[in-house]
């Protein structure tokens, strides 16, 4: 009796091995899709085909509408898995990224940097002129473009205003790491360079280029950008791909390596202007505190997120070739970029494939 019980686990545990192989096996294996640029074409893949539980979707999607989400989006190998809206949001209808539009900023500033508009190394002064705040001559000729880009300028992170008088010295750049709006002064840097504005610049090298719809906005002293939830993915579908779009580079492989992997050496879950996952330790906004482990322990350790105020999200995944896209108010209280919602959420996402 006891062989026949041993024989029968042994033979559970092979099915189970044997089917996450097959699932592993099909996303590894699979070429990956690009949707047109123009129209709503899109290709699906069934949670059947990638042998995933069909069972894990509707808890999914009920915590989804229960943390006041508007929309859901899963790609896998560029091609939607699930795609959901809530109460009256729509395929059709826009919504702001927040904070997660900030991975635009750097993104284009790479690209202004691969046409040698700019050089992220060179001083932001290069750029806008001196007097673009508060500071010394000395101490304002120390913040470069990489430091808006890794959120190290060592301005004062207590207002979100960055006209010159709200720019102040708290320490030198590069020596402390704070969550700060000024990395929207990265807009006018490749806005001088350029001789066009922000917009323009942005919808013809970026926008435009991987089918995304939207437009920036400005709302108070931030510029935000706001689109429908499937531009939002196909912008995560490029940096899924490394800042290629099909056959066609945008953004060149070794700013995406830099902007993807740790920046600087105070907050190691931090890239330029992207989250990282899997790092010994992190920092959250507001906070000098050091946070020990990953930023969110139940998610794929390689993902990297762009991260926006009432839990706006771009989560990318390399080893899985996902990405999820959520949109939507703020699942519990108010906050910049983090919070619980994601740790419960990879929960619920991560029964979909395990």
């Amino acid at each position: 009796m006891t062989k026949t019980i041993y024989k029968i686990l042994i033979l559970l545990v092979c099915i189970s091995c044997s089917k996450e192989d097959n699932s592993s096996e099909i996303t590894a294996t699979q070429n990956m899709y690009f949707p047109p640029l123009t129209g709503n074409t899109w290709e699906t893949q069934s949670i059947s085909y990638l042998k995933w539980n069909q069972n894990a979707v509707q808890p999914l999607l009920d915590y989804l509408e229960l943390k006041n989400s508007k929309s859901f989006i899963i790609l896998v190998n560029g091609r939607i898995v699930l795609e959901n809206y809530f109460g009256d949001h729509s395929a059709s209808k826009n919504w702001y990224w927040a904070s997660a539009g900030k991975t635009l900023t750097a993104t284009v500033t790479g690209i202004a940097q691969q046409e040698d508009l700019i050089n992220i190394n060179n001083k932001v002064s290069q750029y806008l002129g001196t007097g673009w705040t508060s500071e010394t001559l000395a101490k304002e000729n120390l913040i470069t473009c990489k430091h808006l880009l890794t959120m190290t300028s060592g301005l004062d992170d207590s207002t979100d205003d960055v006209e010159p008088a709200n720019l102040i010295y708290k320490a030198d750049a590069g020596t402390r790491w704070a969550y700060h709006n000024v990395y929207v002064k990265l807009q006018d840097v490749v806005a001088a360079a350029s001789k066009q504005n922000w917009s323009a610049y942005f919808n013809t090298k970026l926008r435009d280029k991987i089918g995304m719809d939207g437009t920036w906005v400005q709302l108070g002293v931030n510029s935000v950008y706001t689109s429908t939830t499937r531009s939002m993915a196909r912008f995560g579908l490029l940096m899924l791909n490394k800042g290629k779009w099909d056959s066609n580079t945008i953004l060149n492989e070794t700013y995406f390596n830099e902007a993807t992997n740790t920046s600087q050496n105070i907050n190691l879950g931090y890239g330029y202007l992207w989250w990282l996952n899997g790092k010994a330790n992190y920092h959250l906004p507001q906070s000098q505190l050091t946070f020990q482990g990953s930023v969110i322990p139940t998610a794929p350790s390689d993902m990297f997120m762009a991260l926006g105020k009432n839990d706006q999200k771009i989560y990318v995944i390399p080893s899985k070739k996902m990405v999820v896209i959520r949109m939507g108010d703020a699942a519990d209280n108010v906050n910049l970029a983090l919070s619980d919602f994601d740790k419960v959420l990879w929960q619920k996402i991560s029964a979909l494939y395990q």
